[in-house]
């Protein structure tokens, strides 16, 4: 024997559908019911065969014979197998629309993602300037200012922060390293010596990369700092300064957008610091800089 709601749902499955691809073979009285369905499936929850005849203007007689015509005995059955119909629909979609970082998900319009992206990223530079200890930021400041070399050791996005500083640095004058390679900013902090300062960006605080790096800088004597999150880790304990940057992190993923937004509110504090400690020279630099790629235009 056929068990009839098993095949109500089977039929369910299709019925949307159908009633989309055949609006213009239903009567006005079926088209009406028919556009009251496929718009608002959820609302037949709360609603009798008599409450839709008279929300719609229609007979119920009108939607008993519908729900026949879709081969569903009656108003009742028709409505159940709606129902379940519509919310495998909603667990599709809720299970279709994943997040693809934090708040933001497969569905968000473009729009939308660029309004959730400018919050997150507003978010994290206004957290990151509230918490910054700026007396321990100008005595970083002079650190770098005073040091014979400067060495950057980050890994994956930090690195970028980092060389986007190094670049910055470069061009007012300032002797700093910024390697990709862990293997190269291994060798370059060995050579590391108490005139040197190193700066260990990690948003987490934990790559052994950076921490091996920051740690035989230490042991040459070099200044360590870091530019990190609050949370307690191996770098803060182990730099001599730290720099703290604020993000909502701890949130699914795809990219490190939020926390890589406050390493750069941190290292362009720290080069607009020191640029105008060296303003003179520094801008002198940068106007030459600037005519030398005139030159390749």
């Amino acid at each position: 024997m056929i068990d009839e709601d098993f095949l109500w749902r089977t039929i369910l499955v299709l019925y949307r559908q159908k009633l989309i691809e055949n609006l213009e073979r239903f009567t006005p009285g079926e088209r009406k019911i028919a556009d009251f369905i496929i718009a608002s499936p959820d609302l037949l929850k709360e609603l009798s065969s008599q409450q839709m005849a008279e929300t719609l203007g229609v007979s119920q007689s009108a939607i008993v014979k519908f729900a026949q015509k879709l081969g569903l005995r009656g108003f009742t059955k028709f409505k159940m197998a709606l129902v379940e119909e519509w919310g495998q629909q909603i667990s599709d979609h809720k299970q279709n629309s994943s997040h693809l970082h934090n708040d933001i998900s497969s569905q968000d319009s473009l729009s939308v993602v660029a309004e959730k992206l400018l919050s997150e990223k507003l978010n994290a530079v206004r957290k990151t300037t509230d918490s910054l200890d700026m007396v321990q930021l100008k005595t970083v400041t002079n650190l770098i200012q005073s040091a014979a070399r400067i060495h950057i050791a980050a890994i994956g996005s930090s690195a970028l922060v980092g060389k986007d500083l190094a670049w910055k640095l470069i061009k007012i004058g300032f002797n700093i390293f910024s390697e990709y390679d862990s293997h190269v900013q291994l060798t370059i902090a060995q050579t590391l010596t108490k005139q040197d300062v190193l700066l260990a960006i990690s948003f987490s605080g934990q790559r052994k990369e950076v921490l091996l790096a920051a740690e035989i800088a230490k042991n040459k004597g070099a200044t360590v700092v870091a530019i990190t999150s609050l949370q307690d880790s191996e770098l803060r304990k182990l730099a001599d300064y730290t720099l703290d940057t604020v993000s909502d992190e701890p949130r699914w993923r795809s990219s490190s957008i939020s926390s890589r937004s406050a390493q750069f509110c941190v290292t362009d504090l720290l080069f607009m610091a020191l640029l105008q400690i060296n303003d003179n020279e520094g801008i002198k630099m940068i106007e030459q800089s600037r005519s030398h790629i005139k030159k390749l235009l």
